[in-house]
């Protein structure tokens, strides 16, 4: 059988907040469980995979944010492999490059994104920074708290086609609204850090049950919910 492919898209531009480590994440999470996975890294010039199961894109500053799209773009392979159902997860300036426009510079220039997610992104009245904590809606109805850092000085403002990822309990998230994050078919942006999948499994598990289109059985570690428990209770305690 086929290795589970997972791309890493352009960490020399879109990694400088270890959000690489989401994918390590999802291979040791696959290979867990008996499950071949493939870890594959993309830089701009080299040809990207249209055939993955998922793509991952990550933090970056603005010069690197326009330089990722117009690879992207010009590349075209990441718009046929959405086309053909795979998933794509973005965080933060991977988040905002997805959607139709973002803004960049001291002059706050407009420049068009990817088009996967239905959201625009502005420079907001006061960086968010800090940690964050959102409450998730399972596909199964049932509740998880996401928890990560974000820094991030764009706000985003989803439109009639994508919906909130999460609801946001501490943080600033998309804009201050409420809402954190966006889904848009296969398509998922988020703004934490941390990495993102490791403090969050069951979001880790969620990409991957989209990607392979079946259910995974749960990975109980009591070390990790220990962690999350402690993680949790710190940030409502000091609430940020």
């Amino acid at each position: 059988m086929k290795p589970v492919e997972i791309v890493l898209v352009y960490q020399s531009l879109l990694g400088i907040y270890g959000d690489q480590g989401n994918a390590k994440i999802l291979v040791n999470r696959l290979k867990w469980r008996g499950i071949d996975a493939k870890l594959t890294s993309v830089e701009p010039g080299d040809a990207l995979p249209a055939d993955a199961a998922l793509y991952l894109l990550g933090g970056g500053e603005d010069a690197a944010q326009v330089s990722a799209v117009n690879a992207l773009r010009e590349d075209g392979s990441l718009f046929n492999a959405v086309d053909d159902g795979a998933v794509v997860f973005a965080v933060c300036a991977g988040y905002q490059i997805t959607g139709n426009s973002f803004t960049i510079g001291e002059n706050d220039d407009v420049v068009e994104g990817l088009g996967l997610l239905d959201v625009d992104t502005r420079r907001g009245a006061k960086r968010a920074v800090g940690e964050l904590l959102a409450r998730w809606t399972r596909p199964d109805g049932s509740d998880y708290l996401l928890t990560g850092f974000e820094n991030h000085g764009g706000y985003t403002r989803l439109g009639s086609a994508a919906r909130p990822l999460a609801q946001v309990e501490i943080g600033i998230g998309n804009n201050g609204d409420g809402t954190e994050g966006a889904v848009q078919d296969r398509v998922i942006g988020t703004y934490p850090h941390g990495p993102v999948l490791a403090r969050n499994p069951a979001l880790a598990d969620h990409l991957l049950e989209l990607a392979l289109d079946r259910h995974l059985d749960p990975l109980p570690d009591a070390e990790v919910e220990g962690l999350r428990a402690e993680r949790l209770a710190f940030v409502r305690r000091t609430g940020r």
